[in-house]
């Protein structure tokens, strides 16, 4: 059975290389007989969480830009599917899912623990296995929502009372078992008020749901939004690159070489950030509007408590 090597891994790999100048494609390697070789073409088939689509789009270009030899093929979609796709024999170099339980569940480490890895299945690549990065899940409440969603606590006395429209993750996919964890929190039985759920099979059908207005709202990735608003359109100005979050697509701005990120949020409002030209610390500008003083005020309160939670 072909073993793989966890995308955990496989980011540091990846974002060390981009980072170090890693040799182009064009560049040729010297034999003993002093010829000059092409390097060997490379293609790298990863499986990746749908949370990560946009993130891990632009690392795979700037990766193949340095490294033309180098082809590297993403499949998003939720942790779960993944994993049976995996178990199912579905080509997979590198894989990096939401969650430590799809994980678990091909490390040969754990195979005898029939909780963690049910199947005692053994197929990651001995030591590439490393926890590279967390998240938090957020409440996300659809633009112009009149509910007063403002904390769990109020969603979870909606939800009791039958008030409120949620999207969730389905149980097979880390957004929907982080989710059920809140439930179990609050005390909340899923089955009682099951009418009042839209499930997604990955985080993106639940933002969806909460962007287009069919729920009130909705439990996502806290890099899915900021302050629970879509994030539009993503351009970084030191490589000139703007990113369509809904589909990952990356086009060429005229402007770059200045150490900025722009965040354009589906309400119309803007997030710069830049590091400080003088002092260890990131600076934030906020940007926003509202149909009056009143909502450009409660606008820029709600954006002012999101830069906080960056330092929690």
């Amino acid at each position: 059975m072909k073993k793989f090597i966890s995308l955990l891994l496989a980011l540091v790999m990846a974002l060390s290389l981009v980072a170090c100048g890693n040799k182009n494609a064009g560049d040729t390697q010297k034999t003993d007989d002093n010829a000059d070789t092409p390097a060997e073409t490379v293609e790298l088939t990863v499986f990746a969480a749908a949370s990560l689509t946009e993130s891990l789009t632009a690392i795979g270009e700037k990766y193949m830009a340095a490294n033309e030899n180098v082809k590297i093929s993403f499949n998003f979609d939720s942790s779960g599917k993944l994993l049976t796709q995996i178990k199912e024999g579905a080509v997979c170099d590198l894989f990096i899912s939401a969650a430590p339980k799809q994980m678990n569940a091909l490390d040969g480490t754990l195979k005898d623990d029939a909780d963690k890895n049910p199947d005692g299945l053994d197929m990651l690549v001995e030591g590439s296995r490393i926890d590279l990065l967390e998240n938090k899940v957020a409440l996300a409440v659809a633009e112009g929502n009149d509910k007063g969603i403002d904390s769990f606590d109020k969603l979870a006395d909606l939800l009791k009372n039958g008030d409120v429209m949620l999207a969730i993750g389905n149980s097979d996919v880390p957004v929907g078992q982080y989710t059920q964890k809140i439930f179990a929190y609050y005390g909340i039985d899923e089955t009682a008020i099951a009418d009042k759920l839209s499930y997604g099979s990955n985080v993106k059908e639940v933002t969806t749901a909460v962007s287009e207005g069919t729920v009130d709202c909705g439990i996502i990735y806290a890099s899915d939004a900021i302050a629970g608003v879509d994030v539009v359109t993503r351009k970084d100005y030191q490589d000139g690159t703007a990113t369509d979050c809904a589909t990952g697509a990356v086009t060429a701005m005229e402007l770059k070489g200045s150490n900025v990120l722009r965040f354009e949020l589906a309400d119309g409002t803007t997030i710069l950030v830049r590091p400080s030209g003088t002092e260890p610390k990131i600076k934030v500008y906020i940007l926003t509007q509202g149909a009056d003083a009143a909502q450009r005020d409660e606008n820029l309160a709600k954006y002012s408590a999101w830069v906080k939670t960056l330092t929690e």
